[in-house]
This record gives C-alpha cells, structure tokens and sequence, in this order.
C-alpha cells in the first residue's frame, strides 16, 4: 500500500462527478463540515456513552465523545504528518501527506454513527435477540453470512452502512463520502463470518460489494479469508481513529467517574501520574498546588495524559510505518507505546473495569436498555413479517419513509428494523416503548 493511492478524495457514489480542485474547502474537510450538520450527528447528544443521561452532572454523551475524539484524532495525524514530511521528499506524497489530519477528524466524528441506544448495551441487545431470544426462529429463513451478521451485530459496521447504504429518498452513495474517509473509520475489515469470539467485523454482507470497491480504488492489501470470506488489511489511518478512541474513552470514563464520586480524587491521581517518570511527577505536583478544586486537578492530570498518549501513539506510528503500509503490524498503535505508558494505561483499563463498568448507575442503563430493545425488536419484526395484521399495519406506519419495511426480502426487512432503532436516541426508544408496553420504567 503507498500514500498516493491511499489518499483519494473521490466520492461514493458521486465517482463521475469528481473534480479534484473544486473550491477552496478540501474534500476532506466537506466530509467533516457534511457530518457536523447531519441529523444522525445531532442526534448523538442523546445517546449513552457509559453513565446514564440526562443528570445532575454532565458527563459524556456519544456527540461530546466523537468530538473530543475528533480533537485526539486531528492532533496525532498532524504530528505523524509532520514527522512523515520528513521523510518522504516527492511532491505528490508530500501533498497527500497534508490531508492526513482533516481525513481522521471526520473519521474520528463518524465512528459512533451506527452504535444504537444505550451504549455498547444495544449492540449486546440485537445480538442476544438472535442468538439467544426470540430471534432464533428467523435462521433458517436467512443464509448463514445474514445470519451471522445478525448475532454478531457491530455499531462499526452499521456506521459505514449508515453513511454508505442508498436508504429510500436519498441519493446514490448514501452521505456520499471520500473513499479515504470511509476506509479510515472500519476497524475490522473483514465480514462477520471472520467475527470469533469477539463478535467484531467492519461490514454486513449487504455492504460486502461496497467496501470491495473502497478497498480496490485505495489499494488496500486483500487477505486470505478460512473460507474465501472477503477481508482486508486495515487502511493505516485507522490506527490513528482507533488510539484516539481508545484514549478518549479511557481517560474521559475515568474523569466522569470522578465527577460522579464513583473513585476517589486520590485512586485517579494515583492511575493518572503513573504515566509519567518522577521528575515529571514532581512538576506536575508543583503545579497542583495552586489548584484546590478536586475537579480541576483530574482535569489537569487528564490534559497531560492525553498529551503524552498522542506523543507516544504518533511516534509509535511513524516508527512503524512500513508494517502500516504491508499490512503486517500487529496490535494497536497503543499496545506498541512505551512501557511506562503501557503500563499505565492498563492500570487505567483495570481501574474502569473494577470500578466504572459494574458500577450501578451503569448496569442500570445495560439493563434498561436490554429490556427496551429486545421489546421493539419482537413488535418490529413481527410487524414486518406480517405486515397484513391491523396491528402491524399500525406500527409500521410509525416508522420513517427512508427505512423500506416493504423490501423484497426478509433479511433487508430486518435490516431496515435495525436501521431504525440504531437511529433512536435513549429518550425515543424508552418513550416508544412505554407507548408499546403501556407502562412507565425508570428514567435512563
């Protein structure tokens, strides 16, 4: 794979219309100004991140998450920019070089587009719904690469179907973003078929076609899969979305969990200085003393943890940057960084498992959550599996135009039920289910 290739601002579905130097704004930048003004971008202010919403105390929702990770994002691909304009010498790599940070900006933006309410909890939900619930009985009416796109469902992998599929009314390549944009937010390109245990997989098999074509115009290195499934090295600016993901989510959690006095101020001090050598320390100590408000100083130690995170998984890109380019690295940009920093990290990751992930507030959402979607699924499907019934006609009525619950085919009148509830925010899809149900739940 090389960066000349890699770098494409050619449109999907737009591919005879691309002119190369219309406009003062980059192609890339329109990707991220098109995604800021999105009704699906908007819509993430009332989604769950990890603590319930709304509260007393702000604390992250997807939207303030896809934005601070759009900040990490830009701020890592302009110092591996700058470190690979070092390197490179010829004018047209060093042109595309420059497109690296407004490329992983709106990537960073979109990586959440298709995650459904209620946190990673939705995603858990629409999986159990069919491999363990009621959902059961609809396999042997789907082939097996639907089926097991189904129980392994991933929000990465409704995001590019979110910004590339046709919904009905709208035009011809979805959201019709650059090839590199689209490549840059799939995590696992591979379909659901390659999942394993981890149920992870960048694209269903009705986008299979889809992201042959992304990977072919950018040059992506195509991998063997166990039965010829389709499957793809990672484009190498994914890397950089992931780390500034993973370390947003990571520090960020922390921080809210503070907020919310679910850890001490003196257990995040502790995970947070761990990041640095003691000389560091001792300064950051200085400057912590002129702070009384416990808040401020997690804010303070979180800045400079962030820092040292994009330092370390920049260099860390720059010095593996021929094994991005084979499609050969192993791991993660932040499972490559520095042992110090490593280290701390995992602490970090140890500290939010025992103390934030089964924390009350949180299960709470889980379960809610659970509860909600496997209850619109079953009314759902069932509406459109027999869409004759009063009831079902009733229902179906409620659903946006843009989702075709009259499609052809069983699996693609799933697809549009999930469309649908992956759009919803917390507050819809528990209002909905309260007007189903007949009956009121706990706020989330």
């Amino acid at each position: 794979m090389n960066w000349i290739q890699l770098i494409s601002d050619k449109r999907l579905g737009l591919e005879d219309y691309h002119n190369p130097h219309s406009g003062v704004r980059s192609d890339f930048q329109r990707d991220f100004d098109r995604l800021v003004f999105s009704s699906p971008f908007r819509r993430l202010q009332n989604k769950t991140q990890v603590f319930p919403l709304p509260g007393s105390i702000f604390v992250h929702n997807r939207l303030t998450h896809s934005m601070e990770v759009s900040s990490v994002g830009r701020s890592m691909a302009n110092e591996v920019s700058m470190s690979l304009r070092n390197k490179y010498t010829d004018a047209d790599t060093l042109l595309k070089l420059e497109s690296i940070s407004e490329i992983v900006g709106a990537a960073c933006l979109a990586h959440d587009l298709g995650n459904p309410p209620f946190g990673h909890s939705g995603e858990k939900a629409i999986s159990a719904f069919f491999f363990e619930g009621e959902g059961r009985v609809l396999e042997n009416e789907l082939s097996p690469s639907q089926w097991t796109d189904l129980t392994h469902f991933e929000g990465n992998a409704n995001s590019l179907r979110l910004l590339t599929h046709q919904f009905r009314g709208r035009r011809k390549g979805g959201f019709a973003m650059t090839y590199s944009m689209l490549a840059s937010i799939v995590k696992y390109p591979y379909e659901s078929a390659l999942a394993g245990e981890k149920s992870k997989f960048g694209f269903f098999s009705s986008e299979v076609e889809t992201f042959k074509r992304i990977a072919t115009e950018l040059g992506l290195k195509e991998l063997p899969g166990k039965n010829g499934e389709t499957r793809y090295a990672r484009h190498p600016l994914v890397y950089i979305v992931e780390a500034a993901d993973d370390i947003c989510y990571q520090v960020m959690d922390i921080e809210d969990a503070h907020k919310l006095k679910i850890i001490s101020t003196d257990q995040v001090t502790k995970v947070l200085m761990g990041f640095f050598p003691p000389e560091r320390q001792q300064q950051m100590q200085r400057a912590m003393r002129h702070v009384d408000d416990p808040n401020e100083i997690i804010a303070y130690l979180r800045s400079c943890v962030i820092g040292i995170l994009v330092q370390e998984c920049a260099q860390t890109f720059v010095n593996h940057e021929s094994e991005l380019l084979q499609g050969t690295f192993k791991g993660s940009l932040i499972d490559n960084i520095s042992p110090l920093a490593k280290q701390a990290y995992r602490n970090c990751s140890d500290l939010a498992w025992a103390k934030i992930y089964r924390a009350e507030e949180v299960v709470n959402v889980e379960l809610a959550g659970n509860r909600i979607i496997t209850f619109l699924l079953e009314k759902l499907i069932h509406a459109v599996r027999f869409p004759e019934l009063n009831y079902s006609k009733l229902l179906l009525s409620q659903i946006p135009q843009q989702y075709d619950t009259n499609a052809p085919t069983l699996f693609e009148k799933i697809q549009a039920v999930l469309d649908h509830i992956s759009g919803m925010t917390d507050v819809y899809a528990l209002n909905l289910y309260r007007k189903l149900y007949g009956m009121s739940l706990p706020a989330v």
